[in-house]
């Protein structure tokens, strides 16, 4: 069984916005091949790319019409192997996406099954009208309206968690599993190193699909969401993947660290981690578009619920950004102290334990893009929050708490350079985004140049994460109830890491949990020391015993 996934960083491409690489204004794979580069320097050891399938983009690319192959504007499968030799020869592993709860409703499977053709008729979840035409539950869709659509050609209504467009696969259905089992053989008989799996904690729906008679957020997901052959059909796929020397990682909304470890603790896990959400809420209720002030007292409970209940049973998931989150910086951070703050956060996460992964432009500090009006935002996600919000609190609010939610932001182009499009892009090509216009300031060719730049910090970071007491060293937080700074330490073997971090603007008096006089400052976002604690400041202390 795998392990050697616990010694690494992933850098996780969401390829559209990555680098554009035949001046088409869209990112490819020749545009990552241009960057290898950059990303050994950066020190990451591996790659996760989100869908790279061949889709319609109603979810860019969580909508798959073929499993087997590249969409072609990124590139070719022929391409993709030579990416992947050339990551490998780095040193450098590679993860898929895994999206099997849902496809296109593009996709061959579907088409067929809407036509009753064998073997696919029972490929999805179908289900007949109730009385009087009504959905066959009460359920909502994560995306788009309630969770059911009527298929005219079926006569019947298919279930869709998510966009209309991405109908949900029937996982009961043993010829579906058997059809994941064969994907997962394809892509690692081809090379990569494992998958990151979407939404897999919702491919298991309770019997007999029933109404949701609670009044939650979004109706029925208590009803799929860690369902009830949940762990049978993991433990399905394990069987295919133990064969090889890969890893899977699940993500898992709605997921504890007690009930991850039935999946990814000890021995026989069905899976080797889990990226969960418990610990992006902190700035919001209940769902991500119903925004809240930051609590960072939320945070640390959730940060520090993983790292207790996993020490020692199972392997945390550490990440900041991803493609379904906005910037951190412009959440958790300050874009007033951008630089400051995005030091601070990169710390506070990247020295805990587990294997971290950074996104794509998270190591510059990017911030969140402000467009006009809501039909500026292309992503489905987005715009239904909105048309929701805009029910409860009217149009104006409605907007600015969506611009602050929106998933957008993380999907801008990388600003590679203080150039037109910053540098993703040939100048007089538009991209197929919008690039934020800070662009000018905030870009990789610059931070390169500046030692002191947030980019070089996350450098020396990964660097430091190959330190023993990073992979091993015990965790132990202080004063969490604590409402400026959250502590902690890591403890191996006679060596200690403290790590000071301050979530303030405010300059606030620093106590610390313990004597720092024979301490050693490893990193900082300010020269020198002062008695209080600067804005967004954070100090790494290194203290070993006599």
């Amino acid at each position: 069984m795998a392990e050697w996934f616990k010694d690494m960083t992933f850098y996780h491409i969401w390829p559209r916005s990555f680098m554009d690489g035949n001046g088409d204004g869209v990112g490819d794979l020749k545009g990552v091949r241009e960057k290898l580069d950059y990303l050994q320097d950066l020190g990451v050891d591996g790659i996760w790319f989100s869908p790279l399938y061949p889709s319609p983009n109603a979810d860019y690319g969580y909508d798959v019409a073929d499993y087997r192959d590249i969409h072609p504007e990124f590139g070719t499968l022929e391409e993709f192997k030579a990416l992947l030799d050339e990551a490998h020869a780095r040193g450098m592993k590679v993860l898929m996406d895994l999206v099997v709860n849902h496809t296109s409703d593009e996709h061959p499977w579907f088409q067929a099954s809407r036509r009753r053709e064998e073997p696919y008729t029972d490929y999805y979840i179908w289900r007949p009208a109730r009385k009087n035409g009504r959905h066959p539950n009460n359920w909502d869709s994560i995306f788009e309206g309630k969770a059911w659509e009527w298929d005219e050609v079926r006569g019947e209504y298919y279930l869709h968690l998510f966009a209309k467009k991405q109908p949900d696969l029937n996982m009961d259905n043993p010829a579906v599993r058997k059809e994941v089992e064969d994907i997962c053989r394809f892509w690692l008989d081809l090379g990569v190193d494992g998958f990151r799996e979407d939404v897999i904690t919702f491919i298991s729906k309770a019997d007999g699909l029933p109404d949701d008679r609670l009044m939650p957020a979004v109706k029925g997901l208590r009803h799929y969401s860690n369902g009830p052959r949940l762990h049978e059909y993991l433990a399905q796929f394990r069987k295919v993947t133990e064969q090889y020397d890969c890893i899977t990682v699940g993500e898992a909304p709605r997921m504890t660290p007690r009930k991850a470890l039935e999946f990814i603790g000890g021995e026989d896990r069905v899976l080797d981690m889990f990226i969960h959400f418990q610990h992006m809420t902190a700035d919001c209720f209940m769902v991500d578009y119903i925004r809240r002030p930051f609590s960072l007292r939320k945070l640390k409970s959730a940060m520090s619920a993983w790292q207790y209940e996993l020490r020692g049973k199972g392997w945390n998931a550490l990440y900041l950004e991803n493609h379904d989150h906005p910037r951190v910086i412009s959440r958790y951070g300050s874009e007033k102290y951008r630089v400051e703050s995005g030091k601070m956060l990169a710390a506070m996460y990247l020295l805990q334990q587990g294997t971290a992964f950074v996104y794509q432009g998270q190591e510059l500090g990017m911030t969140d893009l402000d467009l006009p009006s809501i039909e500026d935002y292309p992503d489905v996600s987005t715009r239904m929050n909105y048309e929701r919000l805009k029910k409860l609190v009217g149009a104006k609010r409605a907007l600015r708490w969506t611009k602050q939610a929106t998933r957008v932001s993380a999907r801008t182009p990388v600003q590679w350079t203080g150039e037109e499009n910053g540098g993703f892009c040939p100048p007089g090509v538009e991209p197929w985004l919008r690039v934020n216009p800070n662009y000018t300031e905030i870009n990789a060719a610059d931070q390169e140049r500046d030692p002191d730049s947030l980019l070089n910090f996350y450098k020396a970071l990964l660097r430091f994460r190959k330190e023993p007491v990073i992979r091993y060293g015990k965790y132990r937080e202080y004063f969490p109830a604590g409402k400026w700074f959250y502590i902690y330490d890591r403890t191996y073997k006679g060596e200690k890491i403290l790590v000071v971090c301050s979530f303030t603007e405010l300059q606030v008096a620093f106590q610390p949990p313990y004597s720092l006089k024979n301490a050693e400052k490893l990193f900082g976002n300010y020269p020198g020391l002062t008695d209080a604690m600067r804005p967004y400041e954070v100090r790494v202390y290194r203290l070993r015993d006599e």
